[in-house]
């Protein structure tokens, strides 16, 4: 178990976003746990989320870098992320699923920072850029600034099919928060044949 871990830290320290997409494609079960201050409530959530790679000439990739601002760097290894969520909040009928999906386009402007245009926030339903941190642990951080909102996101890798999410949001000031929440994240692996 020690030498599978440093060879994780090892590969962290050399990442670069390129190589966190790729390790996050796939198949994932999700379960959140969510704290809206704003709500006072408590929420759990269930999702199936799926991450797949797209190509850089996809009609989909291709339109929404030309409505960004971001022509100056390359873009790498856009994907699409797609979800299907239940939630235990009453404000949510029983019966009703939350799904979606969208494009994302990491945009390098170093080995370790840079944008990631989104066609859809996670705050706000909104076209978005996102700044992006790789730590040398391989932990990845989003912070996006929304109109009404901040989000500030941590992804990380416990094994090659086991990582990690925590979300924070705020208010446009930074100063009150508004929601936080921790998920843990599942690759669904096929059995061989």
């Amino acid at each position: 178990m020690d030498r599978i871990w440093m060879t994780m830290t090892q590969k962290a320290q050399l990442m670069r976003i390129e190589q966190f997409i790729e390790l996050s494609e796939g198949n994932w079960r999700s379960m959140r746990s969510g704290h809206s201050l704003a709500f006072q409530q408590f929420e759990q959530i269930t999702s199936h989320i799926e991450i797949s790679r797209l190509d850089l000439k996809e009609p989909d990739v291709v339109k929404l870098l030309e409505q960004s601002n971001t022509s100056q760097y390359k873009p790498v290894a856009p994907f699409r992320m797609s979800w299907e969520a239940d939630s235990d909040w009453n404000m949510i009928e029983e019966t009703e699923n939350t799904s979606g999906s969208c494009v994302l386009i990491p945009v390098p402007s170093s080995i370790k920072k840079g944008l990631i245009v989104r066609s859809l926030g996670y705050a706000e339903a909104i076209q978005a850029i996102s700044d992006y941190v790789l730590l040398s642990d391989g932990t990845l951080i989003l912070k996006t600034n929304y109109e009404n909102s901040i989000a500030e996101e941590r992804i990380w890798f416990v094994s090659e099919n086991v990582r990690c999410r925590s979300t924070v949001i705020k208010t446009s000031s930074g100063k009150g928060i508004i929601q936080t929440s921790f998920a843990s994240e599942v690759r669904k692996i096929n059995p061989k044949t």
